[in-house]
């Protein structure tokens, strides 16, 4: 008899450690997708002042725009929550969109090479910065389905394991951009 219950407890130990392990696996593969998009948008806040030195070389007038770029990238960086940073980063994208729009009213800053340079790289950024952000939220999703699953969440419950925060587009960033010919 009290084989069985040493077997017993054996096994439920062994479940117990097994899910715990994957809970920290989904819980570490969080944290390196997070560390992705940190540096994607590091990236993009590192051109942001470079981009803002080359329109305001050509565009001074252009000075509230630029101003509002330069204090997002600031709160951005300060940034710790994903879902605040979701919407700093969101509200930087569509100015920078702006930003790149004023090439059009300006031939001398079309012209620019540097302003050429920034662009292509800010587009390559934003390519791998969405490329991170579906590993994230996946992981993100990953995660929070196991701590809310039945019996992961016995185990999560008491080694207080937390649901991750989404990076999340707003829901007028979700709009697709009107195009005028």
């Amino acid at each position: 008899m009290e084989w069985i219950a040493a077997f017993v407890i054996a096994i439920l130990a062994g479940w117990g450690i097994w899910i715990y392990n994957r809970l920290v696996k989904k819980r570490n593969r969080v944290a390196t997708a997070w560390s992705d998009i940190d540096v994607q948008l590091t990236r993009r806040h590192d051109l942001v002042p470079n981009l803002v030195d080359t329109v305001a070389a050509y565009a001074d007038h252009e000075r509230e725009t630029l101003d509002k770029v330069t204090r997002l990238r600031s709160e951005a960086v300060a940034s710790e929550s994903p879902a605040k940073l979701g919407r700093i980063e969101n509200e930087l994208e569509q100015l920078l969109g702006r930003l790149f729009m004023l090439k059009e009213s300006y031939p001398d800053l079309k012209a620019s090479e540097n302003f050429a340079r920034l662009q292509k790289d800010l587009v390559d950024v934003e390519n791998q910065l969405l490329y991170a952000r579906r590993y994230y939220n996946g992981a993100v999703r990953d995660l929070n389905t196991r701590i809310d699953q039945f019996p992961d969440l016995l185990i999560a419950r008491v080694f207080r394991f937390t649901p991750a925060e989404f990076y999340s587009a707003e829901a007028g960033h979700r709009r697709a951009p009107s195009v005028q010919a």
